[in-house]
């Protein structure tokens, strides 16, 4: 098949690789010039660095060349660009194509998570993928599991087709908007866990914050229409128990840095040299939870914590009251 991958980072191109080896014919879109240019002439990414792009992949700066003639269309573009991306090809993008959103995050100013922002410009069928998948793991051809959230019987068999392997497993969900509340903000949680690990807890209070949150989104789940069984799918327990607990997650990362009381400009400097999604899903979620009423404390606690309104060791407290 014909594949358009949109965003040239680490995720898009492991979507990439696995496209590949599945003996696709593979385009990924760079937003600059100069980063296309990169990537053709070394085949390696600042993002994967020991990783060599395989020579079968085809790169382009021209959006619209990576959008036509394809049988499916992948976004993997930060959450913060996808409705930009959405409206460049809105007009050239063929009504037929299938749409795969592997971008998580909700956005901003509307609190609309990503598919519906899709459907303000498009028509076309969608689905959503997420689970505990490092891009670094991906390309080492570590096994994986995903789960991939669509209403289309036949869209599910496309991205089967497309990606599903030896070491690339799919489980079928009809619960996006569930599917898309977990991919975002198992994020958060991760800054949250990553300030504990910074903090210096013990094995047992972190368990503690894990059981938490799955429980709160659990709930926020129910709360704004999805299945609360979604929670125990590789989009819930499965990306949350990772991002929480591993060290390579940047938004884990970004919270141990809080945690460990590192200064203000080791901290800005994290932030404006890695993509840390928690941050911008955490402003989206703690709008979204007000202004849809939903009771979810530990949202409030984060973001208090990020902007120096409460401190840290005030999550704690909050494990043991809550």
């Amino acid at each position: 098949m014909n594949i358009g991958i949109l965003g040239s980072g680490a995720y898009g191109i492991a979507l990439a690789s696995i496209a590949a080896k599945n003996n696709n014919n593979v385009c990924l879109w760079a937003r600059r010039e100069e980063e296309k240019e990169i990537l053709e002439k070394t085949r390696v990414s600042s993002r994967l660095k020991n990783y060599k792009i395989p020579d079968s992949i085809n790169f382009t700066s021209d959006l619209f060349e990576c959008i036509n003639g394809k049988d499916l269309i992948v976004f993997a573009v930060p959450a913060y660009a996808f409705e930009e991306t959405v409206i460049k090809i809105k007009d050239n993008l063929k009504k037929s194509t299938p749409i795969l959103i592997a971008t998580k995050g909700i956005q901003q100013d509307t609190c609309l998570f990503l598919h519906d922002v899709f459907k303000k410009y498009c028509t076309n069928k969608i689905a959503i993928i997420s689970g505990p998948t490092f891009a670094d793991d991906i390309v080492k051809d570590s096994p994986v599991g995903l789960s991939l959230a669509t209403k289309y019987n036949s869209l599910e068999k496309i991205v089967r087709c497309c990606f599903e392997n030896d070491t690339t497993k799919f489980r079928r969900s009809k619960d996006i908007v569930g599917v898309e509340i977990c991919a975002s903000v198992k994020n958060v949680m991760a800054i949250a866990s990553g300030i504990l690990e910074g903090m210096g807890v013990t094995d047992s209070t972190r368990a503690l914050f894990l059981t938490e949150s799955l429980n709160d989104i659990k709930e926020l789940i129910h709360a704004l229409g999805g299945k609360k069984k979604t929670i125990l799918s590789f989009a819930g327990f499965g990306d949350i128990l990772m991002t929480c607990t591993s060290k390579t997650s940047r938004n884990f990362s970004f919270g141990y840095l809080i945690g460990k009381g590192a200064s203000e400009e080791e901290i800005n400097h994290y932030l404006n040299n890695t993509t840390v999604e928690g941050m911008y899903t955490l402003k989206s979620i703690h709008k979204l939870v007000k202004k849809k009423n939903v009771k979810m404390p530990i949202i409030n606690l984060i973001y208090n914590i990020i902007t120096h309104k409460k401190e840290k060791e005030e999550i704690l407290k909050f494990l043991i009251e809550k």
